[in-house]
């Protein structure tokens, strides 16, 4: 989650780079060569480190599977963590492009993040894009450099954000650290989001959208709104939410590249559950803990 747009550069030994994507005109058959030749690194170096395993495949194997030369590779990309993250961080860049412009409209501004975050989601139209954010995540999980990577790419699209929330509303008095801690909010929402959205894929992706769907209700109940409320806000119907749990048969274990191929977790699922999880933050922080009976959790 490029073409053109503001850089902001994370000094480490992994340089982690923002790069706006931004709406281009009309491009020549030299830029949607390059857009066809990243997609490319992408898919390919998702497929490769699921089956082998990230330090399995060297970049050399990934350029001579696509038919580049690593200079070519370097032009698009920093490093291996680079390609294999780049369906989350475009996402990430297209939420920087519309902060600056989502109507601000008096809301808090969590809500007008997770706004932001609805539209950058969906212009996440291509229908690969669900099946390498997943990939990539699962990737993550078992691959330390990603989640170092990953890191350094969050407090840099942090640190953009709230230059943003300065510029735009005024919302950057030293000491205060209400902006920082709103976007921290967001973020952990999406986080949280994208940990069910991804278990629908688990072992049976049925059995886990059926759980998820129910998941979701608890969340908008624990939260104060309704799941109606919630769909509302992500643009969808309930319809959309109960949808999940029409797949009930589950599919067979085949490899999880392939899986995803046949049935891919759809968007408008991840941005029900993003509402969701948005809604549960001011529950979250009332939470209180206490004596609890046996058979009881311990928080109020």
């Amino acid at each position: 989650m490029p073409p053109s747009g503001r850089c902001v550069q994370v000094a480490s030994p992994a340089a982690v780079t923002l790069v706006a994507v931004t709406a281009a005109p009309p491009s020549s058959l030299r830029e949607r060569k390059k857009r066809r030749t990243r997609q490319a690194l992408i898919d390919t170096a998702l497929e490769l480190f699921t089956r082998r395993g990230f330090g399995g495949v060297t970049l050399d194997e990934l350029c001579e599977e696509v038919e580049v030369s690593k200079r070519t590779f370097f032009r698009t990309f920093t490093s291996k963590e680079d390609v294999a993250m780049a369906p989350d961080q475009d996402l990430w860049r297209a939420f920087l492009e519309e902060l600056e412009t989502v109507d601000p409209g008096g809301r808090p501004l969590v809500d007008l993040g997770r706004d932001a975050l609805l539209a950058a989601l969906e212009r996440m139209d291509d229908e690969g894009w669900t099946r390498r954010l997943l990939l990539s995540r699962r990737l993550a999980e078992r691959t330390p450099s990603m989640g170092a990577h990953g890191l350094q790419f969050c407090e840099a699209t942090t640190q953009e954000a709230l230059e943003i929330l300065d510029r735009r509303f005024g919302l950057g008095a030293p000491g205060d650290l209400r902006p920082r801690l709103a976007v921290d909010m967001l973020i952990a929402a999406f986080r949280g989001a994208v940990a069910g959205w991804a278990a629908q894929v688990g072992g049976a992706v049925g059995e886990a959208g059926v759980a998820g769907v129910a998941g979701v209700a608890d969340v908008a109940r624990v939260a104060g709104v309704g799941v109606a409320d919630v769909a509302g806000v992500a643009g969808v119907g309930l319809a959309g939410v109960a949808g999940v749990a029409d797949r009930v048969e589950p599919p067979p274990r085949q490899d999880l590249a392939v899986r995803l191929r046949v049935e891919p977790p759809s968007r408008q699922d991840l941005a029900v559950r993003l509402c969701a999880a948005v809604a549960a933050l001011p529950g979250s922080l009332a939470l209180t803990t206490g004596p609890a009976a046996d058979d009881e959790p311990a928080v109020s």
